[in-house]
């Protein structure tokens, strides 16, 4: 295994080194490995094995399970910066005939599409996939929904594989073979595929009253596959969540990636740490958000998780059916990175350059009579923050028509405007109607409704 160590202090390699360890035999599994990034980077490397001086490398395949469904999201992703769909779009308009003709894309990728969990028939994930040649065969005619499409989130493994068959569809290719040629080979992950490859690991399960092992089937699932067949290693998830922390010119967009991460669901009831995105699972776990992906097939778990905010990233695989949260696991060794080193700022440097009138514009507002502050930050952006009890902060993006963008919250995609009196001077900022003076509720012909002619005054 190549020795990353001298990238994270002692302490740290310890602590990470002794939590794989713990979960690794408490969960009883007979492999474990996992990997932490910080900043991009691959720092940290650790496995136990049940062999001696036999611990599997970062180059070792394990299946992923569900992590698949974060390739397949990014493939249809694709076709929509493409303009090949819209996210808005129901599936019937691309792929008919299905019992989701009627569910959009956004609700497929968000697992709100109302679909039944799992197929029908026999358990998917233990039997060939030739008992469900066709896509009719992985929901159930009579009862294809289980929810009213749009309303809950309700996680659904047949609705990943209707998304793989739209990208077929729109590519006209399978969908691997897509993956392969549009994501794997410019990410460089040449580790990873629809099958396994030497050296990978064998799945077991283990019995849960004996120290005794079962080996479990490796099947070629066939349409269900974009749910969850994908083998990876941790060097080649390492790139993976690289990627999924700020994209690649030749994958994804940044922008798009970060639209991936946004909750599109509200959480299930009763559970407000964790919800859903497109094709991202999002949680929270010791006071900070993190998005990835749990993944389970019999006879392997895994779990990959990114912390923007950190700049960490940690994966962590397993092979047995049951035993070891590798998903927690992973989310315990990004926080213990975090905790034993956080993050280091970088250095408060001033603008490269400003303009003076964007620099006039700066300083205290009010919408109505709740003060903000209005800062000028790099390429001519804007942050507004509250200063007083009441209020909505944001950042803003310039534009080349004079205007900003709002990128945060409340006032995300929303316009900026600096309204100028008949004289140039600036009369108001107008944030998607809202309007922010120079006074509380001043000057009066800018403020919607007018201002009492009194004034304000003493009762």
């Amino acid at each position: 295994m190549t020795d990353l160590s001298d990238e994270l202090l002692p302490t740290t390699r310890r602590a990470l080194l002794h939590r794989l360890a713990v979960a690794q035999s408490e969960g009883r599994a007979p492999s474990m490995v996992a990997g932490v990034l910080r900043d991009g980077r691959l720092v940290w490397s650790g496995a136990r094995s049940m062999v001696d001086g036999h611990a599997p490398t970062t180059d070792v395949q394990y299946r992923i399970g569900s992590i698949t469904k974060t390739f397949v999201a990014v493939l249809v992703l694709r076709l929509r910066d493409e303009g090949l769909l819209d996210l808005a779009d129901p599936l019937g308009r691309h792929l008919p005939g299905t019992p989701a003709d009627g569910a959009t894309v956004a609700q497929l990728l968000s697992h709100s599409a109302g679909l039944a969990s799992e197929t029908p028939g026999p358990w998917w994930e233990r039997t060939d996939g030739a008992l469900r040649p066709d896509l009719a065969d992985v929901l159930e005619a009579e009862r294809p929904l289980r929810h009213p499409a749009g309303r809950v989130h309700h996680y659904s493994n047949p609705t990943y594989a209707l998304l793989g068959a739209l990208v077929e569809r729109l590519r006209g290719e399978p969908w691997g073979e897509v993956l392969r040629r549009e994501v794997l080979e410019p990410l460089g992950m040449d580790r990873t595929g629809l099958l396994p490859e030497h050296p990978h690991a064998g799945g077991f399960a283990v019995h849960p009253w004996a120290d005794v092992l079962l080996p479990e089937p490796l099947t070629d699932t066939g349409r269900m596959a974009p749910a969850g067949q994908l083998w990876s290693t941790v060097a080649d998830l390492a790139k993976w969540a690289a990627f999924l922390a700020s994209g690649h010119e030749k994958v994804l967009s940044a922008d798009t990636v970060a639209e991936m991460r946004r909750p599109a669901v509200a959480p299930e009831p009763g559970d407000w740490s964790e919800t859903y995105g497109l094709g991202l699972q999002l949680v929270q776990h010791e006071g900070r958000i993190l998005h990835g992906h749990s993944g389970s097939m019999p006879g392997f778990t895994a779990g990959l998780w990114v912390s923007e905010t950190d700049g960490l990233a940690a994966i962590a695989f397993a092979n047995a059916t049951s035993g070891p949260r590798t998903a927690h696991v992973a989310a315990e060794l990004l926080a213990l990175t975090a905790q034993h080193e956080p993050r280091i700022p970088e250095p408060w440097r001033p603008l490269a350059e400003f303009d003076e009138q964007l620099l006039a514009l700066t300083g205290p507002w009010y919408w109505g009579a709740a003060p903000h502050s209005l800062r000028l930050t790099a390429d001519r952006g804007l942050e507004l923050s509250v200063l007083g009890r009441a209020g909505r902060a944001g950042r803003f993006r310039a534009e080349a028509d004079g205007t900003w963008t709002g990128l945060d919250d409340y006032y995300a995609g929303e316009t900026l405007r600096v309204v100028r009196a008949g004289d140039g001077s600036v009369s108001h900022l107008d944030i998607g109607s809202f309007v922010f003076t120079r006074e509380p509720y001043g000057p009066a012909q800018a403020v919607p409704g007018g201002v009492d002619p009194q004034g304000w005054r003493v009762y």
